[in-house]
């Protein structure tokens, strides 16, 4: 969020100091950049994948990922736990987690060690394919929002060309034509490739969580001593952020 602003605010500011906010706004160049891309949208994604990736454009700007470290502070609490008191002591666990959740219900309803890395890895392969398809949204717009400006930059370059008697009117008409470019260019590195890039970061942060809660789980069910399984947990944590205790 504050990229986005201070992005906007320098550009904003960039152009107010040089003249006229007014002579950025083409409606012609806004309707080929961002009608142009939007098209693209709908003939590469379904309906569905292009409303939705609104609200994912909120949640990659709001919400930040949890972090491994929190996970296996709760995943030793449950190890300990269960090796305490049994498996079916969890049975009184809730969490907001849906995916511990389910692996907590797996557990607790007598799984075998392998069905349950059998279901959750699945499970976590249709998160990382359902992730992936939210990437590819923003990573399409980005491709296809500067090439649309360089559409219009052509349309507008042939349209100039083809009236050239009247040379005062030639720099104002390149003016408006290059403004189709800086649509493109804006959309897709302010907005497009910088969300694309930061989905594909927390995907892989949440694929990192998610292995740990099954490692975690599979080895509760085989009776792996709690502080053995912290150990092996917490290498998913970057070094600095480690705690062996």
């Amino acid at each position: 969020m504050i990229g986005l602003i201070a992005g906007f605010g320098l550009i904003g500011w960039a152009i107010l100091m040089g003249g006229s906010f007014l002579l950025f706004v083409d409606v012609p160049s806004i309707i080929i950049v961002f009608g142009g891309t939007l098209c693209t949208m709908f003939i590469k994604h379904s309906m569905q994948e292009v409303f939705g990736s609104v609200g994912i454009f909120m949640k990659s700007i709001i919400n930040d990922p949890r972090n491994p470290e929190d996970i296996v502070a709760k995943l030793a609490e449950l190890a300990n736990l269960a090796r305490k008191d049994g498996l079916l002591a969890l049975e009184k666990i809730k969490v907001d987690d849906n995916f511990l959740q389910l692996g907590i219900n797996l557990c607790v309803d007598g799984a075998d060690p392998d069905f349950v890395d059998a279901v959750l890895s699945k499970e976590l392969g249709y998160m990382t394919e359902r992730h992936s398809g939210w990437i590819s949204v923003y990573e399409g717009i980005g491709e296809s929002a500067p090439a649309f400006g360089m559409i219009g930059t052509l349309i507008g370059l042939v349209q100039m060309l083809a009236d050239m008697s009247d040379p005062s009117k030639i720099g104002p008409a390149m003016a408006v034509a290059l403004i189709t470019t800086f649509y493109g260019a804006f959309i897709a590195n302010l907005v497009a490739i910088p969300i694309s890039v930061k989905l594909k970061a927390y995907s892989q942060k949440e694929q990192v969580t998610r292995k740990m809660i099954i490692d975690s789980l599979v080895g509760m069910q085989k009776g792996v001593n709690p502080r053995m399984l912290h150990f092996s947990l917490v290498t998913a944590v970057p070094p600095a952020q480690r705690n062996f205790d």
